[in-house]
């Protein structure tokens, strides 16, 4: 069954954990979707497991649309939801509804995400008002790291916390059907769950989070430069990609590949008269 923003809703109202992870290209999103989980970010975090950035800054509205119509392509029941780049909302209300326009008309996006607390409340609402459906991400915005000086884990004063908390409610207020919390502590990131009607979707955030979401590459070893302390391996995929590449190099150097049933045959009639 096609999982929408009113999945997300009635998993809230069932008590039903959901689940998310990133995708960034067509096969990918194909297998994702094909393992049943009920949503697909198109995540600026691209931009570091992509295309090799230190950071999400520098990922344009270009990229967002190039790998959000590939994961389009590929994702059948999942709900695909697109980030919006730095600075493609942050100046005003008027960029941040076309280009969230944008992104469902060229990306085929089913939502948008973008990141900030009360500040950007006008942003969404106008955003919704235009029909298209936002899910919120406060605690950890990437977009936000050099205001944050570095990856930080974000709610431990108490001033900070109750800032999270407020957040939330207005950004729930503000039309939003969802909420991301990243690197939030995981008892603030329970109180906050209990205290708004629509589900949180956590990434070190704890279990107490309605839903959880990873970046795929951190989740089957694929992305080495580092390891978030939120992350769980599930698989070693990078080392196993590794190992087969070495075998095809060395396969191709002892002449093993390709093999008679990897070829292509043409009648020795035909040779014979090339000569």
């Amino acid at each position: 069954m096609k999982n929408t923003v009113e999945t997300f809703k009635k998993a809230k109202e069932t008590k039903e954990k959901l689940s998310m992870l990133t995708a960034y290209d067509y096969s990918m999103a194909k297998l994702v979707d094909e393992s049943e989980i009920n949503g697909i970010l198109v995540g600026d975090s691209l931009g570091m497991v992509c295309l090799g950035y230190e950071n999400t800054l520098s990922v344009t509205m270009e990229d967002m649309i190039h790998h959000g119509k590939a994961v389009a392509r590929g994702a059948k029941n999942s709900l695909v939801v697109v980030d919006m780049p730095f600075m493609s909302y942050q100046t005003s209300v008027y960029d941040a509804v076309v280009n969230a326009g944008r992104l469902v008309k060229e990306a085929g996006a089913e939502a948008i995400k973008l990141e900030g607390g009360q500040d950007m409340c006008d942003r969404i609402k106008a955003i919704v008002k235009a029909q298209i459906p936002v899910m919120g991400h406060i605690g950890l915005t990437p977009q936000s790291v050099n205001a944050f000086g570095g990856f930080k884990v974000q709610g431990k004063s108490e001033a900070r916390a109750k800032e999270l908390i407020e957040d939330a409610k207005k950004i729930e207020a503000a039309g939003a059907f969802a909420l991301v919390l990243e690197c939030v502590p995981a008892k603030l990131a329970e109180i906050i769950s209990n205290n708004i009607t629509i589900p949180t979707i956590g990434i070190g955030a704890g279990a107490g989070c309605d839903g959880q979401i990873l970046v795929y590459q951190d989740m089957l070893g694929i992305f080495s430069d580092f390891k978030p302390k939120f992350v769980k391996s599930y698989a070693k995929v990078g080392d196993t990609m590794k190992a087969a590449f070495k075998e095809y190099i060395e396969d191709i150097k002892a002449g093993a590949f390709p093999a008679e049933e990897h070829t292509f045959k043409i009648d020795e009639s035909v040779i014979e008269k090339l000569y």
